[in-house]
């Protein structure tokens, strides 16, 4: 399947305009912020622990096919290209989210800056108020400075570029 960046065209009562799609935009915005966000918790990871971080990607997965599964020696890089495929599919599932949302949020805020900031806040209660309980991920115990800096990365590093892809693609459609 081939995905096209042209315009459709739609008619109304002041002649044809391009509409575009919102494939592009929503996939446009889960790749930034997705790679913003991972190399923000490598960062992170490595500059707490001083380990590679690459294990990250084996606890994402681990939400899916479980712990053991998730860190079995043999398959410790098919799991991470895993997680980090998992990684960019939920990161593209919140871009659609913020998408879809838009026209509410335009109506609430007129500033993408606070509305990406309050968005990374939003996916991250999200995230680890549904989606990691849910899964099958290891319980994690949260510390304050854990809980700031996982929120302070989803609000820059996922809230702020999704918010800004949208609202710019938006803005023009």
């Amino acid at each position: 399947m081939a995905i096209s960046n042209k315009a459709t065209f739609s008619v109304s009562a002041s002649g044809i305009q391009p509409r575009k799609q919102p494939l592009s935009a929503i996939i446009k915005a889960g790749l930034i912020a997705g790679t913003l966000d991972i190399l923000a918790a490598f960062v992170s990871y490595m500059i707490k622990t001083g380990k590679n971080p690459l294990p990250i990607l084996n606890f994402i997965a681990s939400g899916v096919v479980g712990k053991e599964e998730a860190y079995a020696g043999s398959n410790r890089v098919p799991m991470q290209v895993l997680g980090l495929l998992l990684h960019f599919l939920i990161a593209t599932i919140f871009a659609a989210i913020f998408y879809y949302a838009w026209p509410v949020i335009r109506l609430v805020s007129k500033n993408w800056i606070v509305t990406g900031l309050l968005y990374g806040i939003l996916v991250w209660l999200a995230m680890n108020l549904v989606v990691v309980p849910l899964s099958s991920t290891p319980v994690m115990k949260h510390t304050t400075s854990g809980i700031i800096t996982g929120m302070l990365i989803l609000m820059v590093f996922v809230g702020l570029p999704i918010a800004w892809v949208i609202s710019r693609y938006r803005a023009t459609a």
